[in-house]
């Protein structure tokens, strides 16, 4: 029994992650186009019939830009809660919404998908837990601080989408305005590469086999940069970069260590493409 997990896209021009075992999937943040969903995943040989439910994180539009148009092609329920569907100003078709709160998990076949709060600066913004056969895997992005909720469930996972927006220093001297830089490090924006370091270095279970760097910011980080951070302190942890200009590779995750790639139908990218994504 597995989990089985792939970044669509990760960045500030769209977010999508799919976690699925071998019979259903969902798909948390739609914020790339359906067409464009729906290529990476033929490319990786997942099928969307297998997605049996959308959950929505908040209302940014770099993680809602392609759920309505998806949604009602596949007749895909969305999970999204109230403030989070209004001020995303949404036009869903109203039998497929579906409302979530914090802390009570949802079924979605034999999956269990569980929601937090997290510090961002959106409406009601959580993070998601996926469980299935004792298999946690959590979507831990746009968080501005690490908070207890966030350290729990870290805890609890055999492979996370950990996000590790942006450099520090490389914030600080590039040439985003100074209200920019205030958002992004200023507790609801977003996590640096130090303060994702931290959690992971202080909090990752023994038994975590991978983490993919989430949402790197194009202009304040560098993916060889976060994941050379990651890796001297991974121990067996594989350590991988979500690019936000492609799919990743299919992860399998078990309840054993040491999984391996799971690699279904997966085609090797280009020259261009291997350089952004690794490295």
């Amino acid at each position: 029994m597995a989990l089985y997990i792939t970044s669509l896209n990760s960045g500030s021009n769209g977010n999508c992650y799919y976690v699925g075992n071998q019979h259903e999937a969902v798909l948390i943040d739609v914020g790339i186009s359906c067409r464009e969903t729906e290529k990476r995943m033929q490319r990786l040989g997942l099928s969307m019939q297998k997605v049996k439910a959308i959950f929505i994180s908040h209302e940014h539009s770099d993680h809602i830009r392609g759920v309505a148009v998806l949604s009602k092609k596949y007749q895909l329920p969305v999970y999204i809660t109230h403030a989070t569907m209004q001020y995303g100003r949404l036009f869903l078709e109203q039998h497929l919404v579906r409302t979530f709160r914090g802390y009570e998990p949802v079924k979605a076949g034999n999956l269990t998908i569980s929601a937090f709060p997290k510090f961002h600066d959106a409406a009601e913004p959580h993070s998601f837990v996926v469980s299935y056969n004792d298999i946690n895997v959590g979507v831990f992005t746009d968080i501005g601080a690490p908070c207890q909720h966030l350290i729990t469930h870290f805890k609890q996972c055999h492979a996370a989408f950990l996000e590790t927006n942006y450099d520090e220093q490389m914030l600080a001297q590039g040439n985003y305005p100074y209200h920019l830089k205030r958002r992004i490090t200023g507790g609801r924006g977003h996590l640096s590469n130090r303060q994702a370091l931290d959690l992971f270095i202080n909090h990752k279970p023994d038994f975590m086999s991978h983490v993919l760097l989430s949402h790197l910011s194009k202009d304040n980080n560098c993916p060889k940069l976060a994941r050379n951070l990651f890796v001297e302190h991974a121990g067996v942890t594989q350590v991988h970069v979500a690019s936000r200009y492609e799919e990743s590779p299919v992860f399998m995750i078990t309840n054993n260590n040491y999984a391996a790639i799971a690699v279904q139908n997966y085609q090797p990218l280009s020259p261009r493409a291997m350089q952004y994504s690794l490295f």
